[in-house]
C-alpha cells in the first residue's frame, strides 16, 4: 500500500496530483513529461532534470517515461500479480482471493466471511476493511469503491504501469499481526535484485494517529530517515521473518532496475503485499536529503525505451 502523507503535511505537488486525478479532461491534455516536471517542481521547488537525473526521486520520474515494460502492468494489478508471485516464490506466500467483481452490486456479501477486506485492483488507497459484517457500512463502501472504479490511477502521477490495469474489486481475508489490531507493512527497496533498505509502516489503524514510517538497513538497524511521515523511533518487534522477506523480495525483483516489494506477517506466516515501481510516486522528499542521493546512486537506469 502506498500510504500518503496526512493532509497537514501534504505539499503542493500532492495537491496538484489530486486535482489531476479528479479532473481527467485536464489530465489528458497535459503531456506526461510536462506533468512530471510541474508536479516535481511543486514538490521539491527545483527543476526536474530528465536528461541526467541523479537523485532517487528524479530517477523515478525518468523510469515512468522510459522504462515502460508491458509486464509491469500485471505486476501492479492486485489480482494478476498473485499469479506472478506464486510462480516465482510459491503460492503459500499469496493472500487468497475470496471473490472478484467488475461492479460493487455484483458482490454477494452472504458468501463472504464475517471479516474481510475489499479493494480495487487498479489503484492505491481504495482499501475497505470489514471487521464485523453486522456493523459494516455497505453504502459508504459502495460510494468509495465505485468512485475509485471510475478513476484511472495513471493520471495522478503518471505511473505508467497503472494505465491499462482493468478496474475490478477483489475481496481478501481480514488479517492482523502480533499487535492484534493492525497489519504492519515491511517494504523492501530492491535495486538490480538486491534489497538495500526497507521501512516498516505502522499505526495505520490507530484512531487519530498518523501512519509511522521507520527505515532500516539490511542488518535491520534503525536509519535516521523521514519520508512524509514521522518515525515511531522503534525497533522491529518481530524480526524473525525479515531475512526470509529479504530473500523473497530479491527473487521477485529479478530483472528490474528498481522495485519496492511489500510483505505482511500474520499468524506466523509471511504474505506478499504488493509491488510498487514508484514509491510515493517519487514526489515526497527523503529527509535528510542525502538519502535521496544515496538511493539514487543505487538505482542504475537501463537504456531508455523509445515509443
Amino acid at each position: 500500500m502506498k500510504t500518503r502523507p496526512t493532509r497537514k503535511k501534504r505539499i503542493p505537488g500532492h495537491v496538484l496530483m489530486n486535482i489531476l486525478y479528479r479532473a481527467p479532461l485536464l489530465a489528458h491534455i497535459i503531456p506526461d513529461s510536462a506533468c512530471l516536471k510541474l508536479i516535481y517542481f511543486c514538490s521539491f521547488w527545483k527543476k526536474l532534470d530528465l536528461k541526467n537525473p541523479k537523485t532517487f526521486t528524479a530517477k523515478l520520474q525518468w523510469l515512468k517515461l522510459y522504462n515502460r515494460k508491458p509486464e509491469y502492468t500485471k505486476m501492479v494489478d492486485k489480482h494478476e500479480v498473485k499469479k506472478y508471485v506464486a510462480g516465482k516464490i510459491g503460492k503459500e506466500y499469496v493472500i487468497p482471493t475470496l471473490g472478484k467483481w467488475k461492479r460493487f452490486d455484483e458482490i454477494d456479501f452472504e458468501k463472504l466471511p464475517n471479516q474481510f477486506v475489499l479493494k480495487c485492483t487498479h489503484d492505491s488507497g481504495s482499501l475497505v476493511i470489514c471487521s464485523d459484517k453486522r456493523r459494516f457500512d455497505r453504502r459508504a463502501a459502495q460510494k468509495k469503491l465505485e468512485r475509485c472504479l471510475r478513476k484511472n490511477y495513471f493520471y495522478m502521477g503518471r505511473e505508467w504501469p497503472y494505465k491499462h490495469v482493468r478496474p475490478r474489486i477483489i475481496a481478501e481475508p481480514y488479517l492482523v499481526d502480533e499487535s492484534g489490531y493492525e497489519l504492519k507493512d515491511y517494504k523492501f527497496f530492491c535495486f538490480d535484485a538486491q534489497a538495500k533498505v526497507m521501512y516498516m509502516a505502522a499505526d495505520r489503524c490507530k484512531e487519530g494517529e498518523d501512519t509511522k514510517f521507520d527505515f532500516f538497513d539490511m542488518e535491520f538497524r534503525h536509519l535516521p530517515i523521514k519520508n512524509g511521515h514521522e518515525n515511531a523511533n522503534t525497533e522491529i518487534f518481530c524480526r524473525e521473518p525479515l531475512p526470509k522477506m529479504k530473500e523473497l523480495a530479491e527473487k521477485l525483483s529479478s530483472g528490474m532496475p528498481h522495485v519496492r516489494i511489500d510483505f505482511y506477517y500474520a499468524g506466523g506466516k509471511i504474505y506478499f503485499g504488493e509491488m510498487t515501481f514508484f514509491h510515493l510516486s517519487g514526489f515526497v522528499p527523503l529527509e535528510p536529503k542525502e538519502w535521496d542521493a544515496k538511493l539514487g546512486e543505487w538505482l542504475h537506469l537501463p537504456p531508455p525505451q523509445t515509443f
